[in-house]
């Protein structure tokens, strides 16, 4: 049966794939947006909704990873989550992409509703700028966020490779001392069989000695009592 972490893990493993495709699915619907400037402002918005759960979910999975009792299991899941933050970074960069395609389509639009005699406001340029350099602003936040990320898990796998090397010089030293242990629990048990026949003997000889004490004073007492006549 499984054990209540493991489906933990498939649950939230499931819930990354799911936010993947649907990051996914979103920054298409960026790339091909041709405006208005409301829509795009609504599809960066619910892909940067997204990519928080998506993060969230990755750092949980990797929470449950540190909880695992077998190295095996902890060192699996982290390759996994390792892909999915790759994957990530990939999104990322594909958002980024996006944005300046939509915005340069928008911008051939607005050049021919100008050509056409169409007029765009000051503030509206200004303000599709402005949203333009934050989105992008979020966007490079969100990288140098995976990057930091990255660079932590590459050192926890760095102080985990150190970990094993250490237990695996530890291993020769701890069996050198298992056989010296043994070694000397042979010796004691010897020492002890040897204690115990010695004390036997001993035991024999005070027996024989007392007995012949006591022939001793036995023949003594009969010589005076019974004097032979």
């Amino acid at each position: 049966m499984a054990s209540s972490s493991d489906v933990s893990v498939r649950m939230c493993m499931q819930e990354i794939i799911k936010y993947d495709l649907e990051v996914k699915a979103l920054i298409q619907d960026v790339g091909e947006c041709r405006g208005p400037h409301r829509l795009l402002m609504e599809l960066n918005g619910a892909v940067k909704k997204k990519c928080n759960h998506l993060r969230q979910r990755i750092q949980d999975v990797e929470q449950m990873a540190k909880e695992q009792d077998k190295e095996t299991d902890k060192n699996i899941i982290l390759a996994e989550t390792e892909c999915h933050r790759k994957q990530m970074l990939s999104n990322q960069k594909a958002w980024r992409k996006a944005n300046l395609a939509c915005k340069l389509a928008i911008d051939n639009l607005e050049k021919d509703e100008l050509l056409l005699g169409g007029e765009m406001s000051v503030r509206q340029r200004k303000a599709t700028k402005e949203n333009l350099v934050e989105t992008s602003s979020d966007i490079t936040e969100s990288l140098l966020s995976i990057s930091r990320m990255m660079a932590q898990q590459v050192k926890q796998s760095e102080d985990s490779i150190s970990t094993l090397v250490t237990s695996s010089r530890l291993l020769p030293e701890t069996n050198e001392e298992f056989k010296a242990m043994t070694a000397t629990i042979h010796l004691g048990r010897k020492l002890m069989l040897k204690y115990n026949r010695r004390e036997l003997t001993d035991k024999l000889l005070i027996f024989l000695a007392l007995a012949l004490f006591f022939a001793t004073v036995l023949y003594i007492l009969k010589k005076r009592l019974f004097p032979v006549i």
